[in-house]
């Protein structure tokens, strides 16, 4: 399926501002020839739009019931400071708004709302579930969403969307890839939301790749304070369900090894761990199964939580979009939060909400500068994202451009780019790479249906 690119009118923002500098310039060029003296810029300085500063806008949930991501608007403040005191972007100060969105959908709209009042040029590096909400106002304005975190399909499909991963879709076809040579069956533990009806598809899409059966999708509130009843359903499925007759090879580096049996896996954010605590209570009554997650649901500050290699983590298998935290690759990233929001909890080097928050404002940077001292405009940023600009984020994920042609042909995802997942496991407390090379997981998102 080919979506369709819609065209957008020149926002009334930018006409009234073209309007103003229009007649800035006539009354400077009447009162040059009125005065007969030369006009011109003094030596030294800059004048009009490189003296404008970039707004953008960040915006995530805080203080929810739900899952919380006060380190992406955290780490962009702490960005911004980083990047104005180097000299800003491309010679402009880089101004950040901020905005909770409280995982509800009147406030992503009202984020969106102000993200157009504020005249920003983009919402960079944000989180939210409610796509519905807060594309709209965005589209009409002409704002461009670049880096969101991948939790809606409006970020897949809107064409003002610039993704820099691949979202949830690609987390749970990876997941089932991951899990395919490991486990006879699979529970899936999922929130009961519309963003998670689509995530046990995905998740067997990956198990169908290497021939295994579906998983047994089983759906949890996404602010639970208890999933007893959900772990015991997931652990009877995933260790006494039916197998599909094939056995995979044995399997070692876990907390479990030997020949492969049932797993069970949670994607539910940041209460995930409520649920493995429910599990951790409950798994004793039933035959030893493996464990299972999404980066963003377990990250290494949750397993350094609970226990390191002595917790309910060790031996589990995650699939994230990016490479470890401890990787080299992240080594700038670390050298700025160090500088720039020592102290500040929020901000976690391991958290996938702060490495795609980080992404982003790469995206961002590097956007700038290719306009060469020209106006940065919501218009200007979509003009030079979309003519082919090649973002390169230094290994942390392929290569990204959002030309039509670089669109993979993932028919529900039109403006997804990088289908590239990482294979992660729990080894000794730390989340360490399975594999060193990206999985590409573009054919197994093809065949999600």
């Amino acid at each position: 399926m080919t979506a369709l690119r819609r065209v957008f009118p020149p926002r009334p923002v930018e006409s009234a501002r073209r309007a103003r500098k229009a007649l800035v310039g006539a009354a400077a060029v009447t009162a040059c020839a009125s005065l007969a003296v030369g006009c011109g810029v003094i030596p030294g300085t800059t004048g009009g739009a490189e003296d404008d500063p970039v707004r953008v806008m960040t915006w995530a949930p805080d203080h929810t019931r739900a899952t919380n991501k006060p380190g992406m608007p955290a780490m962009a403040e702490a960005y911004a400071r980083w990047i104005n005191a180097n000299g800003g972007l491309d010679g402009r100060k880089l101004e950040v708004v901020t905005c909770n969105e409280r995982n509800d959908p009147v406030s992503a709209g009202n984020c969106a709302r102000e993200a157009v009042k504020q005249d920003v040029a983009a919402v960079v590096g944000s989180y939210s579930q409610h796509g519905r909400a807060f594309m709209g106002p965005l589209e009409s304005a002409g704002i461009p969403y670049i880096g969101g975190y991948g939790l809606t399909d409006e970020e897949f499909s809107s064409p003002l969307s610039y993704p820099v991963n691949g979202g949830q879709p690609a987390l749970l076809a990876g997941n089932g890839r991951q899990l395919a040579g490991v486990c006879e069956r699979v529970s899936l533990v999922r929130p009961d939301t519309i963003a998670g009806d689509s995530l046990s598809k995905l998740l067997d899409s990956g198990l169908a790749q290497d021939h295994r059966g579906a998983s047994a999708d089983i759906r949890a509130p996404e602010d639970g304070t208890d999933y007893t009843a959900q772990a015991e359903q997931a652990l009877d499925r995933a260790s006494r369900g039916t197998g599909d007759g094939i056995t995979a090879a044995s399997v070692s580096g876990g907390k479990r090894s030997g020949q492969s049996r049932g797993c069970v896996a949670a994607a539910l954010g940041t209460r995930t761990d409520t649920f493995f605590d429910s599990f951790r209570r409950t798994e004793d009554n039933y035959p030893p199964v493996r464990t299972a997650s999404v980066l963003g649901s377990v990250d290494q500050s949750l397993i350094d939580r609970t226990g390191g290699a002595e917790g309910p983590y060790e031996g589990a298998y995650v699939t994230g979009w990016y490479p470890d935290g401890g990787d080299r690759r992240w080594s700038k990233m670390r050298e700025v939060i160090r500088a720039q929001a020592f102290g500040d909890n929020r901000v976690d080097a391991a958290d996938a909400g702060v490495q795609t928050t980080w992404i982003a404002f790469t995206v961002l940077k590097q956007a700038v500068e290719s306009l060469n001292g020209d106006a940065v405009t919501a218009r200007s940023l979509r003009r030079t994202l979309d003519q082919g600009l090649r973002i390169d984020t230094g290994g942390l994920t392929p290569m990204l451009s959002w030309r039509f042609d670089d669109m993979l042909a993932a028919g529900d995802y039109p403006r997804l780019v990088n289908a590239g997942v990482t294979f992660q496991v729990v080894r000794d407390g730390r989340l360490v790479l399975a594999r060193k090379a990206f999985v590409d997981v573009e054919k197994t998102l093809e065949s999600a249906r």
